[in-house]
């Protein structure tokens, strides 16, 4: 639409304003109103997007919508439309005007309307949520109100009611019970909802008969080996069935079909909206939106998890669960703080066990859903939820046995009939193994499915199999009796996930095998090509590491982009294992490989092969510093050549790739030897590699892309084979991380610029006196300016920026000649008495770790300036007052103000 109408549309005495108005009495106008408005805020390629001004008037609009309580005279399904326009409406702001949310009451005031409507409609479930909510630490609970006893509640209540009925055939009493009991020793009195939930997947756990069997949770969760089947014969009751009429029931049914569709349209903006808000403003209301183990006499809150446990729509469940995996996506920094592995006796609950018991509470609602689910789509998001929750969870710092539960319960899904559930369950079995630091709990689950399992604190089979003999039979080589090991040691075979990983990789999929065998769904079935980790066992020997690292350089050549990404990412891993790092051989073939994948058509593949890249790199330097020489020698100079183009070439591609590449980039620079630099073939490659990553400093791209170009730059500058004093290259370079240190909106890529100016170790490696003093210079601005951020997330960086700095400038100070204190001294006379109160922070500061892992203390840097004082003193007494200003004057005083206001006595 032409923007020349859009002030008679949404200006001040726009028709679409005035007919959008909750004052408007015909809903249907209204309705019509709120569907053109979010019509026009859809996002036309090649037209531009609506102004603010016209932005904020749509959004006020839609929010006001949501806020509407539906009247008596507007019918269900009118008002369910209604709703579900202003949630496109709003989507369509986030999603095509790239909308920010910044303002912590316009937060508030949109999660708590979507909060409101993905709970629309949910049978037996009624809840009264604020106008806003707030970021807190703490739980947040909601209102509950009985259910209104309007038409519609009859045909729910029948339909609840009868979700709960007994199955035909019966189950043990108390067999859910067990899980319950079972968990309420981890995760405090759970008792509020986990009642409820278990009674309503007695229902949901039978729902359809399906032909792939399930285990209990009650045995699962205990440690038990896993069932052949559930029971089935149960059903959830249709509104047919229900005492209504025909005509009365497909009205309900019609109702709740459009109260769906609004919980789904809130569940999608939920989605978008967590993409336009930060991180770590977001999990300002994780307690909003996660569940948490209720307290003694506590209501339990509802949660996304109680749509993904309670909701009839298998589509509204699968919804509920994206949004969680979003949520837990990258929070690995926020759980963290969760620990609960020693029992705290306080009068009030720590933070830490607060978010240790809301990752408690997360697994068994997961385990619950996954046992309870029918739906394949919403079996996969399930999976992928339980795999994000795994990534990002501090099991070190929690009692063990989550990661047994989960363990247990998703073997039976590796051989799924669905291959996007077997993919996902392969994913979370990877991330179980990937867990870090390395858990007792994870070793004894990779055991071999020939050995007795755990010990008494849970016992596991691994695969769904009801012998190992037919486990031996659908894999190859399983079958070999196991190398008899000394009394206390482990089987010599290769554990039961590398087998199964192993046969995935190399047995070729047998049409003939259907599946729908349920007896024993044949292995063969899943052998269609899936990322899979083969890095799961870092102790491989003999065969067992040959034949891993040949399938993965084999698979480096698939067709197949998933396949080949999977396998140079293994790689990557596989690299960075000491027992195959320092193999020549295998560095030269892993090199090759990925250089192969680096160049191939797929941005997956590429992104995957430039973040091994930077891992193979990172070995060259280790190697450099631990072997010596003689690995140096013999890998070829080809190889290094090759290496070095590639990255250059890498680091002009999509950010994804570009940040690993400017990090091996940085790798490669730093390993070369006088040998390489003095070849005219190497000469170009280094000179356009070095302007290559200049132009990142410099760039307009991602931070964490610029962040690791700032990086390679220092690893550049530690090469003394390298002439940094007199090269071109290296006025530009300096004069890159120069502009980065004095005004970078990220200080994280200021800190790592001002470490990079800080490593050259010779006063020649600067250059001239004048580049010397604009580097100085650069620093002195830095840290006048080490507060002035418009982001207020970047303050609490700003305390290890001034310490950079002033590392840096005191490194300068201890190398800097009698030529460069002229002007040292008249900048110091200007600005002194500014950054002094910086350089007195820096002093009196604790102990602290820098980016490098150094530690640094107060003595160390007192010892730091004492030695700039006596280098500086000694350069001044040969200009015999010729300075303007006594440089080492001015530290003395600074070092003076320290000790005093320390009450320390000088020496």
């Amino acid at each position: 639409m032409s923007s020349q109408y859009l002030p008679d549309l949404l200006g001040k005495a726009g028709l679409l304003l005035q007919f959008s108005d909750p004052g408007q009495p015909d809903v249907e106008l209204r309705r019509a109103a709120v569907r053109s408005m979010a019509n026009l805020c859809l996002s036309v390629p090649g037209q531009p997007y609506l102004d603010e001004s016209y932005r904020s008037v749509c959004f006020q609009t839609f929010l006001s919508v949501l806020q509407s309580s539906k009247t008596s005279d507007v019918d269900d399904i009118t008002f369910c439309m209604l709703l579900q326009s202003a949630l496109k409406g709003v989507q369509s702001l986030l999603n095509g005007g790239k909308m920010k949310l910044m303002q912590t009451d316009q937060i508030g005031a949109l999660l708590a309307v979507l909060k409101k409507c993905m709970f629309h409609g949910l049978p037996g479930l009624s809840i009264e949520v604020p106008t806003a909510l707030y970021p807190a630490p703490l739980p947040q609970y909601d209102k509950r109100s009985p259910v209104k006893q309007e038409q519609s509640e009859p045909a729910t209540s029948k339909q609840t009611g009868s979700r709960r009925k007994k199955c035909k055939g019966k189950q043990k009493k108390g067999e859910f019970g067990e899980e319950g009991r079972e968990d309420s020793g981890d995760a405090g009195n759970e008792s509020g909802l986990g009642a409820d939930m278990l009674k309503l997947h007695l229902g949901d756990v039978q729902s359809s008969p399906c032909a792939d069997p399930r285990p209990r949770v009650s045995d699962v969760c205990a440690g038990k080996d896993p069932l052949p089947s559930l029971p089935t014969g149960c059903k959830r009751i249709s509104s047919s069935e229900s005492e209504y009429s025909d005509t009365e029931g497909g009205i309900q049914s019609k109702v709740r079909s459009y109260q769906a569709n609004v919980r789904q349209g809130a569940l999608a903006c939920f989605l978008s909206t967590i993409k336009s808000i930060e991180k770590r403003v977001l999990y300002g209301y994780w307690s909003a939106f996660v569940p948490d183990a209720p307290g003694i006499g506590s209501p339990q809150s509802v949660s996304l998890m109680t749509i993904a446990l309670k909701d009839p729509s298998p589509k509204t469940r699968a919804c509920a669960l994206q949004v969680l995996s979003a949520f837990l996506e990258g929070s690995k920094q926020f759980l963290s703080v969760a620990e609960d592995a020693n029992d705290h006796k306080r009068a009030f609950t720590p933070f830490s066990v607060t978010i240790a018991s809301s990752i408690r509470e997360l697994h068994r609602c997961l385990l619950l859903a996954l046992v309870a689910e029918s739906s394949s789509q919403t079996l996969t998001q399930i999976v992928k939820c339980l795999a994000n929750l795994v990534a990002n969870a501090p099991y070190s710092r929690l009692k063990p046995g989550l990661l047994t539960r989960v363990w247990n319960q998703i073997k039976p899904y590796i051989s799924h009939k669905d291959v996007n559930v077997r993919v996902s369950s392969l994913t979370l079995l990877g991330a179980v193994v990937s867990v870090q630091a390395p858990l007792p709990e994870v070793q004894l689950l990779l055991q071999q499915p020939s050995s007795s399992g755990l010990n008494s604190s849970g016992s596991t089979t691994p695969g769904r199999f009801s012998s190992c003999e037919q486990w031996r039979k659908a894999v190859p080589w399983a079958g070999e009796s196991p190398v008899e090991s000394p009394a206390g040691s482990g089987p010599a075979e290769p554990c039961w996930l590398l087998r199964l990983c192993v046969s995935i990789v190399v047995l070729p999929r047998e049409d003939s095998c259907s599946d729908s065998d349920a007896a024993l769904p044949c292995l063969a079935s899943v052998y269609e090509p899936c990322p899979l980790r083969l890095e799961c066992c870092s102790s491989l020997q003999g065969e067992q590491q040959i034949l891993c690292v040949t399938l993965l350089l084999g698979l480096n050549h698939s067709e197949n982009p998933l396949v080949k990404a999977a396998a140079a990412r293994a790689l990557g891993v596989y690299i960075l294992f000491p027992c195959l790092r320092q193999d020549v051989m295998f560095v030269a073939d892993t090199a090759n490989a990925i250089l192969n994948s680096l160049h191939d058509k797929s941005p997956n593949v590429r992104a995957k092969a430039a973040w091994s890249l930077g891992n193979l790199t990172d070995t060259l330097i280790i190697n450099m510093e631990t072997m010596g020489q003689s690995f140096q020698e013999e890998l070829s100079d080809l190889l290094l050549l090759k290496l070095l183009r590639s990255a250059t070439e890498a680091s002009k591609d999509r950010d994804k790739v570009k940040s690993n590449a400017v990090r091996a980039l940085g790798n490669v620079l730093h390993f070369l030897q006088p040998c390489h630099v003095a070849k005219p073939r190497f000469r170009e490659a280094i000179e356009e590699s070095l302007q290559a990553l200049i132009a990142t400093v410099g760039s307009e791209a991602t931070m964490k892309v610029r962040w690791n170009a700032c990086y390679a730059l220092g690893n550049v500058f530690k090469n003394p084979a390298l002439p940094l004093g007199e090269a071109p290259w290296a006025r530009q370079a300096f004069s890159a991380l120069s502009s980065v240190v004095k005004s970078c909106k990220n200080f994280k890529v200021r800190i790592k610029s001002a470490m990079a100016l800080s490593i050259p170790s010779k006063r020649e490696c600067y250059g001239s006196t004048e580049q010397f003093c604009q580097i100085w210079s650069a620093l002195l601005v830095a840290l006048q300016r080490s507060e002035d951020t418009e982001d207020f997330l970047e303050f609490k960086y700003s305390s290890s920026l001034r310490s950079q700095i002033c590392r840096a400038l005191l490194h300068l100070l201890q190398l800097a000649r009698s030529t460069d204190l002229p002007l040292i001294g008249s900048s110091l006379r200007e600005q002194g008495e500014a950054i002094k109160p910086h350089i007195l922070q820096y002093l009196r500061a604790s102990g602290e770790e820098s980016e490098t892992g150094a530690r640094t203390d107060s003595g160390d840097r007192e010892r730091g300036v004492q030695g700039a004082i006596e280098h500086l003193s000694g350069i001044e007494r040969e200009l015999q007052g010729k300075a303007r200003l006594r440089v080492s004057l001015y530290l003395e005083d600074v070092l003076t103000n320290h000790t005093n206001a320390t009450g320390l006595t000088e020496a």
